[in-house]
């Protein structure tokens, strides 16, 4: 299995929901196939310098990613800035973070197990 990228550990949230996210996935066409057919949208509210609220939109043409809210998201993430660098570096894992209560989720956990699919 080859080695997915990882996003530059400067990265802001902004450009990585709005640029690397969907970048990430549009090239890579596994990360698509195994993707298939899901049409979710998810919200992360990050806490925090530099933080905010993003949205991820996943249907049949891929993957955008935008800043706000939306109003009945399928799952909503919430995480400090902090908790995802370390997650985006690979120093900590998702489910590591949620034992801890550094992460936590509302929604489709369903869709939260696919999560390592669309954010690497």
């Amino acid at each position: 299995m080859r080695e997915r990228p990882q996003p530059p550990a400067d990265i802001s949230p902004e450009a990585f929901f709005t640029q690397w996210v969907p970048e990430a996935v549009a090239s890579d066409e596994d990360r698509r196939r195994r993707l298939g057919d899901t049409d979710a949208c998810i919200c992360f509210e990050l806490t925090g310098e530099g933080g905010g609220t993003f949205t991820i939109e996943i249907d049949r043409a891929g993957v955008q990613g935008r800043v706000g809210p939306v109003p009945d998201p399928n799952l909503r993430v919430f995480v400090d800035v902090a908790t995802w660098r370390q997650l985006n570096a690979g120093e900590i894992s998702a489910p590591e973070a949620l034992l801890k209560r550094r992460i936590r989720m509302e929604g489709n956990f369903l869709l939260a197990i696919k999560l390592h699919l669309i954010l690497g």
